[in-house]
């Protein structure tokens, strides 16, 4: 591996910590902060809420700077903002927290997307997002059940400091590793902001939002569906989460390799349509504990698999304009969390198990399926137009 790549990837873990941790940790913090799990749930929304703001409000502000020194900027942003969390005294000060901790991250991703795609060797250019992608997968496998170990045997603030020293190894490795690529030539806001006028933007944006809303229906509430639906002892869930993070390093990997063999819409399809169906699968059979560990791999294997190919078709659809709408994509990634979190979270509010956010999930996924259909048919019908 590229030590370039690498340093990109350490990003990806630290943002992966830093993210996906609340999902572990969340009723240790609804206890501490004396509020309920579903509110508690707002602080996963909180930091999706910030992805949306700062993704494409840093790129703008960043986008005439070299790439090395806009990922530094970002790097030492992320760490910054998560430190803070250590000493929130209050659930309002940490839901602030968490709204600036998600500003960098987009931006970081977007920009990250773009200079991998460019320091990949010909033809492996999604496998090489793909490596940056894998850092997020490896805080899954690693970060997130270390840090929500912690999390219930010493106390959640603890997790945080996981996350400022990534982020400070971030920091040192992208100073001495990453190369100097040269930023494109300077465009106008205007110029970049003009591809938010083509319809296929919005397409992919929509694909990624309501698409990838099925895996945060699904990991948002995974501790208390472990625990109160497959009777996990809470003491396990730091294991089972490893579990996940397995298979979101092995999806992550495939995603990879099947966007660079078919094209890009199509592994799409494939993957959010079996993602519906895993989905049907956690709700009928998480109350057997041994479904269940099959099925926390198998869903964050399918869930992580399509990362590549949508980063993959959203860079080959914005031509010119690469770095905003990347960054637009991890944007579109967290309006997918919010929207999971908040309305998976609606039948627990409703009175129903810590099983029924997955059915909310089925119902974004086979949605994304229809919009991903809707951008190949025209995607085909102009390129019939453009051979005429």
């Amino acid at each position: 591996m590229k030590k370039s790549l690498f340093s990109l990837a350490l990003g990806g873990l630290t943002i992966g910590i830093t993210e996906f941790v609340m999902m572990g940790i969340l009723p240790d913090i609804a206890s501490d902060l004396k509020i309920s799990i579903p509110v508690a749930g707002h602080l996963i929304s909180a930091y999706a809420l910030g992805v949306v703001i700062g993704a494409p409000l840093l790129v703008i502000i960043t986008r005439n700077y070299p790439p090395k020194r806009t990922l530094l900027i970002l790097a030492l942003l992320i760490t910054i903002f998560n430190s803070l969390s250590i000493i929130a005294p209050n659930y309002e000060f940490l839901f602030g927290v968490r709204l600036l901790s998600g500003l960098p991250h987009g931006a970081f991703f977007g920009v990250g997307a773009v200079v991998a795609s460019r320091l990949a060797d010909k033809g492996k250019e999604a496998q090489a997002i793909s490596v940056m992608f894998a850092g997020l997968t490896i805080a899954n496998l690693v970060g997130v059940p270390i840090g929500t170990y912690i999390g219930h045997h010493f106390t959640w603030r603890f997790t945080f400091i996981i996350v400022a020293i990534a982020g400070s190894l971030t920091i040192c490795s992208l100073y001495f590793w990453m190369p100097n690529v040269e930023a494109k030539a300077k465009e106008a806001m205007k110029t970049q902001l003009l591809f938010f006028k083509k319809a296929e933007a919005w397409l992919v944006i929509s694909i990624t939002a309501i698409g990838a809303g099925g895996l945060f229906c699904w990991i948002s509430y995974i501790a208390p569906l472990l625990t109160d639906v497959s009777g996990f002892d809470a003491a396990n869930v730091p294991y089972i989460m490893m579990l996940a993070g397995l298979g979101m390093v092995l999806g992550n990997f495939i995603g990879g390799k099947l966007a660079d063999r078919f094209s890009a819409e199509k592994t799409i399809i494939v993957l959010l349509s079996i993602m519906a169906f895993d989905l049907l699968l956690v709700f009928l059979f998480s109350a057997n504990p041994y479904a269940s560990l099959v099925l926390v791999f198998t869903t964050g294997c399918i869930s992580f698999a399509v990362a590549a190919p949508i980063q993959t078709l959203m860079i080959q659809t914005a031509v010119g304009a690469e770095m905003i709408a990347s960054a637009a994509i991890q944007a579109a990634f967290n309006t997918g969390n919010a929207l999971g979190a908040f309305l998976g979270g609606l039948p627990l509010i409703a009175g129903f198990s810590y099983a029924s956010p997955n059915l909310v999930g089925i119902a974004m996924s086979i949605f994304g399926v229809a919009i991903t259909t809707v951008f190949f048919l025209r995607k085909r019908r102009i390129l019939k137009l453009q051979r005429i």
